[in-house]
């Protein structure tokens, strides 16, 4: 009987009457309950509790949510009663308003509390007047702007919605610099703010005459043409387009007058500015949840300037700006002061060392057509792409395990001295791991089967287990090479004897990039705080913590994917190549005009990331007895008798291998990135008759796609 009687008090609860949308929001608002808390407490997500209560279309809670959320709803109501100056709006059978909110204005913008969902709430009349607080920036900055029967509403970070008076793509940009009081704050002393970022949903792209989605043709151009209607409507207005054109990430700006900069972005997601590699389903997101994501990046990382790898590089500069601003001895006036900012690259672009030049540079215009430079003449700093077939006694075992590291790139740039400057060619140098550069030494003697893994400890080691640290590939160097400092002073750590016989080395050199790595790691681990994952965690707590991260809160697990590329690709961008545009070898192209196009950076960050890689690598050797089998960029992979990561790293008292592999969140130590079976690895092999194919990339989910087949 009593199971009955449960049965009809969840049948009545599932009927709960609740307030209307505006009436729930008003609650958890005077109780001071964010979003996130009470989607933790009814053990639903954040966006499910914004769309309860959505103003427009509010969403319904069913089964045991509806009564949780009621009787929440319920207790509140009794805290914070209805006064007689805030009547409660009566419910509908729908759980909506039954009076629509006043019609809303075409005037000036006026700000309008907003749900971070969903929602798409109306606009507050334009007599309802903004909060002057003087902040220039006063409204985030960026917004989301969408077209909501017949209005324009500008989504902004924070819940806050404007309506968009302009009518047209020119007075659009005039209101957003005008009124809309968007922008970021300079990152650093010497720096400029950000402009001000509008991102266009597809009804906004139609309002303002834009094509939801471009040709083919368009699309392979990167932007409209100059005599779209769009274009020519900027023209007239005196507006202008920088050389990349009105693309998916176009900027719009009047030539500065005096200190006064005029400049507005625009993104346009249907034209695929959000590349899904690197913001996931973003795109797809609702205007005031594209807004939420965007904005936590603007204010972790910086406001987005294109992609993630633009973004990476334009981080880069803006906290070392080339140039500042003096006063004039004679006038009193500011102006640009002639020699560049300590610690920046300066204003104009310097050219590499020819060794460190890719192919098609024009300082190797002068070598034959069909000419391929060997170890010798080229510097090939790499990330590791080794595999070998696994021994009988790893057969043996029952599960492969992959590590991956967190952040390598990032990790690897921390601290790292790189030239700031043009290079300097010597003969014969003495080898200064303190001076970045490149440098022709001889390696192939290393052949780690002794190695010193301290100041006078030394082990010995199966180099055929082993890949070697000093090309990307794994192999043992045959002869003379040219390599980056980090690669060098690794074998000088390792106990190796060098004799450079030629060198390219930066004597104006600094640590340009920690600033950038530490923006980075912060708002990494500010993310990954937000989703359950923290820096102090003991290794059992990590992993668990792990499991399932992304799906507390997706939409700041876009966030975090977004961090990591734009820490892979800003490095990346050191040393962009040609990009069509009718380019020919031996011709320059547009990148080689930056002074952040440095391919001797690039290098060196990646040499220093891959020697962190071996160096834990080794370590583990040393101290286990066991070796990697497969390794990729920043993936490892082992042999293990059990499954998880504490089966294999060798952890004593709570505390990992002083310099080997450790879990945890920060940038250089390792996470799981997968479990496979031993059996699964050598099925994949043998189908693909590949003893030495590298499971490392295919470790994390088990799918390995044949590129031949389609399969």
């Amino acid at each position: 009987m009593s199971d009955l009687f449960d049965a009809v008090d969840a049948l009545v609860a599932s009927r709960a009457v609740l307030p209307p949308a505006e009436e729930r929001k008003r609650l958890r608002v005077a109780h001071g309950l964010t979003l996130d808390e009470v989607a933790a407490a009814l053990q639903v997500r954040r966006a499910t509790v914004s769309g309860w209560e959505s103003a427009r279309k509010p969403t319904e809670p069913r089964g045991p949510e509806r009564e949780a959320y009621a009787r929440l709803l319920d207790r509140l109501a009794e805290l914070y009663p209805v006064t007689e100056e805030q009547p409660a709006p009566e419910p509908s059978p729908d759980g909506a308003e039954s009076t629509p909110p006043p019609a809303p204005t075409t005037e000036a913008a006026a700000p309008v509390p907003a749900p971070a969902g969903p929602g798409t709430p109306k606009p507050a009349p334009a007599a309802t007047p903004a909060k002057e607080t003087g902040d220039r920036y006063e409204h985030g900055p960026l917004a989301v702007v969408d077209v909501i029967d017949g209005t324009a509403l500008a989504y902004c970070v924070g819940g806050l919605v404007l309506e968009v008076p302009a009518k047209s793509l020119a007075t659009l940009v005039e209101w957003t610099l005008a009124e809309a009081k968007l922008g970021q704050p300079k990152l650093s002393g010497p720096g400029k703010p950000a402009d001000p970022l509008l991102v266009l949903t597809e009804a906004a792209l139609e309002r303002y005459g834009l094509p939801a989605t471009l040709t083919d043709e368009q699309r392979l151009a990167g932007r409209l043409p100059e005599n779209h209607k769009a274009v020519k409507g900027l023209t007239r207005a005196d507006w202008k387009l920088t050389k990349r054109g009105f693309g998916p990430w176009a900027r719009i700006y009047r030539p500065a007058k005096g200190g006064d900069r005029q400049c507005v972005q625009l993104c346009v997601p249907s034209w695929h500015a959000l590349d899904s590699r690197h913001w996931g389903y973003a795109a797809q997101l609702p205007p005031a949840e594209l807004a939420r994501v965007l904005g936590v990046y603007a204010s972790r990382v910086m406001t987005p300037r294109g992609s993630t790898a633009v973004t990476g590089l334009e981080l880069m500069t803006a906290l070392h700006p080339p140039t500042h601003a003096v006063r004039d001895e004679e006038t009193g006036a500011l102006r640009q002061a002639d020699e560049k900012t300590p610690g920046s690259l300066g204003r104009e672009p310097v050219d590499p060392a020819p060794c460190e030049a890719p192919d098609g540079h024009p300082l190797l215009a002068d070598l034959p057509r069909f000419h391929i430079r060997g170890p010798a003449e080229k510097l090939n700093e790499e990330s590791f792409d080794w595999a070998r077939p696994m021994t009988d006694a790893e057969c043996t075992l029952r599960h492969l395990i992959g590590l991956d590291v967190n952040l390598a790139f990032g990790a690897g740039a921390n601290g790292l001295v790189v030239g700031l400057g043009a290079p300097t060619h010597v003969k014969n140098p003495v080898f200064d791991p303190k001076l970045p550069g490149s440098w022709l030494v001889d390696l192939s003697h290393a052949d780690l089967s002794r190695v010193r893994t301290g100041k006078d400890t030394w082990a010995e080691l199966d180099p055929t287990l082993l890949p070697s640290p000093f090309t990307p590939k794994g192999d043992r160097p045959e002869g003379p090479a040219w390599y980056a400092t980090p690669t060098v002073a690794y074998a000088v750590e390792l106990g190796y004897e060098v004799r450079p016989t030629e060198a390219y080395v930066r004597h104006d050199n600094g640590r340009y990039l920690d600033g950038w790595y530490h923006r980075l790691r912060d708002a990494y681990l500010a993310t990954m705080a937000d989703l359950g994952v923290h820096a102090d965690m003991d290794p059992a707590a990590f992993l668990a913590a792990m499991d399932g991260y992304k799906d507390r809160d997706p939409e700041l697990a876009i966030v975090t994917t977004a961090i990591k590329a734009t820490v892979k690709g800003g490095i990346g961008k050191l040393r962009e190549r040609p990009r069509g545009e009718g380019w020919r070898p031996g011709r320059r192209w547009r990148a080689l005009e930056r002074p952040t196009w440095r391919p001797d950076i690039r290098a060196a960050v990646i040499a220093r990331t891959r020697v962190n890689l071996h160096r834990k690598i080794v370590k583990h050797a040393a101290y286990t007895g066991q070796y990697p089998i497969a390794v990729n960029h920043d993936c490892v992979v082992y042999a293990s008798g059990g499954p998880g990561p504490l089966d294999l790293l060798p952890y004593r008292n709570g505390k990992p291998l002083p310099g080997g592999f450790k879990l945890g969140v920060n940038p250089g130590l390792v996470k799981h990135e997968g479990t496979q079976s031993v059996l699964w690895g050598e099925e994949i092999r043998e189908r693909f008759d590949a003893p030495e194919l590298n499971l490392a990339r295919y470790i994390k989910d088990g799918t390995v796609v044949d590129t031949d087949n389609g399969e």
